[in-house]
């Protein structure tokens, strides 16, 4: 389990996850403000830059309770945060968590998204010895879809109107990807 006060850096290709920090509450304001990028989310997209700053204090809360590790993924040319990548809902007792991410819209379509899920999936089953990772993905989400399913997640069940969101109620797609699954994955 991570004992320090941030997280730690993952390297990848093109980008970092890292720590998030009060100097990159503009452009988690820019991710979740933007209606299209949080079509399948879970939340509405904020309306005022204070609700960047909220999910910011929200997320360093949870991290120091160790419930969720939320990194940011920055480009390494400029430290720019395009999104973010996360496991939360944490069970180190039964070594699973869930996985979730966003990306800024204007790096859609790019390979950002697979670079950091690779890289955070790497972290969770090697530094955080988790056994299982699971993701809750819309079932209108097809590019969503394609990700998990890229990355080895098995489609394990069908949740009706899971998500009630702004008068919408939404089912939900879960996925579920074992070490012992990721590591075949990673060999071939």
């Amino acid at each position: 389990m991570i004992e320090t006060k941030k997280l730690p850096a993952i390297e990848a290709s093109r980008i970092c996850l890292r720590h998030l920090e009060e100097s990159d509450i503009d452009s988690l304001f820019e991710i979740f403000s933007d209606e299209e990028t949080m079509r399948y989310w879970s939340s509405l997209p904020f309306q005022t830059r204070a609700d960047a700053e909220k999910y910011l204090a929200d997320i360093l809360k949870l991290f120091h309770q160790k419930t969720l590790f939320q990194w940011g993924i920055s480009l390494k040319e400029n430290g720019k945060i395009i999104g973010t990548s996360t496991l939360f809902h944490l069970d180190m007792r039964n070594r699973r968590a869930e996985i979730g991410y966003i990306l800024n819209r204007k790096f859609w379509k790019q390979g950002f998204v697979n670079e950091a899920l690779n890289s955070l999936l790497k972290y969770a089953f090697e530094e955080l010895n988790l056994h299982r990772i699971e993701a809750d993905v819309d079932p209108e989400n097809a590019a969503s879809i394609r990700v998990v399913e890229k990355l080895g997640f098995q489609k394990e069940g069908y949740l009706r109107e899971r998500w009630h969101i702004a008068g919408k109620i939404c089912d939900t797609v879960f996925y579920g990807l074992l070490r012992s699954d990721w590591e075949k994955t990673i060999r071939s």
